[in-house]
């Protein structure tokens, strides 16, 4: 992939990853965000079962890369599957979906299940998804070694749709942003942070985003990639979604978010990231979007690799650096 030198910052709080996928900014792009030449890194039915694999979650994990994915089946019922890569841009994708253990019968192992984001959290990693249980609302399960995973308590009654750790405690709570919903394919949205002291209980909800203002997120946005820490404050990515004549069109933005207070924005963007306007993202089985799920860093160099759905139907990778993206929303900032 990319042969120039890395630039060095300490902007990012977090770990090296020396193997980040990554392919260095075009020649002339003057785009903040680029995608990957080779998109999409995960075509539509990878494995038998799929119609798709989209809005996934990747994490560094020994010597490679683990993957929570998305697995749209040909029933069009989504379920969450295990994949593993050894350079984050080619993923083994188990054929069965992972099986929970130990939670209550009564929402053990859902039908359906999306949207998945992987946290590490001191030694443990959890997933967090979208589950069916009365409605959409947020599944929680922990892991240690990717091979048992043991499913908790749902986060948040229904309503609710993509929860999303912070990674690490803040003020000695779990903290958690959520966009609360309805039973469909939500018309509206606005992000939200709880806190919890035991990752089973939760409360103390504040709001953190609103939806409205430029047009390409006045529909709804919700919270994308675990956030990641930085001198300045938490980075957060999110979709971000307008309403047209032809259905909804979901692009990616940016925040920053008080270090202390999440709840507390710092600065936002008025101009969208990433839109969808290559071939693989405006068409598929839901066209026109961009849904960014898993953020990888290189702390040392400020790397970062996003992995998003596109159209969903595919997973991509887009690539930025950090101190450029922070810059972004300070420079093109408005508060609603």
């Amino acid at each position: 992939m990319g042969e120039v030198a890395p630039k060095v910052t300490q902007t990012i709080i977090g770990d090296a990853v020396p193997n980040l996928p990554w392919e260095d900014r075009p020649q002339g792009c003057q785009d903040i965000v680029w995608r990957y030449s080779a998109n999409p890194i995960i075509d539509r039915n990878p494995i038998p079962c799929a119609q798709g694999v989209y809005n996934s979650a990747a994490i560094p994990f020994g010597d490679g890369f683990m993957g929570v994915m998305r697995v749209e089946y040909r029933d069009s019922m989504p379920r969450l599957h295990l994949a593993r890569s050894a350079d984050g841009v080619h993923w083994d994708i188990e054929h069965e979906k992972i099986r929970m253990l130990g939670a209550d019968p009564e929402i053990a192992n859902p039908v359906e299940t999306y949207d998945p984001r992987v946290c590490k959290i001191g030694g443990e990693y959890y997933v967090t998804w979208c589950s069916k249980y009365c409605g959409p609302t947020i599944g929680v399960a922990r892991t240690k070694d990717f091979t048992e995973f043991r499913q908790l308590e749902n986060a948040f009654l229904p309503y609710n749709r993509n929860g999303v750790l912070f990674p690490r405690k803040i003020n000695g709570k779990y903290l958690m942003l959520s966009r609360p919903s309805d039973p469909g394919h939500t018309p509206f949205g606005d992000i939200f942070v709880s806190e919890s002291p035991d990752m089973v209980h939760w409360g103390r909800h504040r709001l953190v985003m609103t939806s409205g203002g430029q047009w390409w997120q006045t529909a709804k946005i919700g919270a994308g990639p675990v956030p990641i820490e930085t001198q300045k404050g938490w980075l957060l990515f999110y979709h971000a979604v307008i309403s047209n004549c032809n259905g909804f069109v979901y692009s990616m933005g940016a925040a920053l978010l008080d270090r202390d207070c999440p709840s507390k924005v710092l600065y936002r963007s008025n101009q969208y990231l990433l839109f969808p306007t290559a071939d693989y993202e405006c068409t598929g089985f839901v066209p026109n979007v961009c849904f960014p799920c898993a953020a990888i860093c290189d702390a040392p160099t400020g790397r970062i690799a996003i992995y998003y759905g596109a159209a969903d139907t595919y997973t991509c990778l887009c690539f930025c650096q950090v101190d450029e993206v922070l810059e972004f929303p300070k420079a093109n900032s408005t508060v609603f």
